[in-house]
């Protein structure tokens, strides 16, 4: 049987040296290549062909999410297995809908970890109890619409729906109707929690 071979991609170096060392030390692993960011991920999926890459989700610049989407668009039978220590689901989200596999909280069991490799290498769907329980219980955020972007960013900037209009050259009762569609669509009563929301599952560029 042929050895899974894995590129793993994490901006802390002492992680990557942690996996690579204990997948070396399996006879069913072989770790290919490391990467400390998403554009250096990029290329060395292409150049290496890895049967499965272990994909940080929070990667300084371009986050794991985007990095995802890119090497699928590029590489269209790339398998991407997500690692996360972040606590909402919408990161995790966006990586699956970009293309990946599977994801898993970092400080899962070495075992655990060997499971999800080999579920996604065999091109199944591999989400952890842990991962399945976030998405559970923070569901992740329908997209908003660009102007319902705009119109939450400018709420977060503490705008008022006169500046808004403003600002968006558009009607007040425009204004009001995004914000209507926006709030029901991440589950805010108000602008408040709106915000709130908004900021603790980074919907918006601060």
């Amino acid at each position: 049987m042929s050895k899974i071979k894995v590129l793993i991609v994490d901006d802390h170096a002492i992680l990557r040296m942690g996996l690579t060392s204990l997948l070396n030390g399996k006879n069913d692993f072989e770790v290919a290549g490391e990467a400390a960011d998403g554009e250096t991920a990029i290329k060395k999926s292409l150049k290496l062909r890895p049967d499965v890459i272990v994909m940080d989700l929070m990667l300084p610049g371009m986050d794991g999410a985007e990095t995802t989407r890119r090497i699928i668009e590029n590489q269209p039978g790339a398998k991407i297995l997500i690692l996360t220590t972040f606590g909402t689901s919408d990161g995790i989200a966006r990586s699956l809908r970009a293309g990946a596999l599977g994801a898993i909280l970092k400080n899962a069991d070495f075992k655990d970890m060997t499971e999800a490799i080999k579920t996604v290498a065999e091109g199944n769907r591999y989400l952890s109890e842990e991962v399945a329980q976030i998405m559970s219980e923070d569901p992740p955020s329908p997209d908003l619409s660009p102007r319902q972007s705009e119109v939450l960013q400018c709420m977060v900037r503490g705008l008022s729906n006169p500046d808004i209009a403003k600002v968006l050259d558009i009607s007040l009762a425009m204004v009001k109707e995004h914000s209507v569609a926006l709030f029901q669509k991440i589950g805010a009563a108000n602008r408040t929690e709106a915000v709130a929301i908004a900021m603790r599952k980074h919907l918006v560029d601060l």
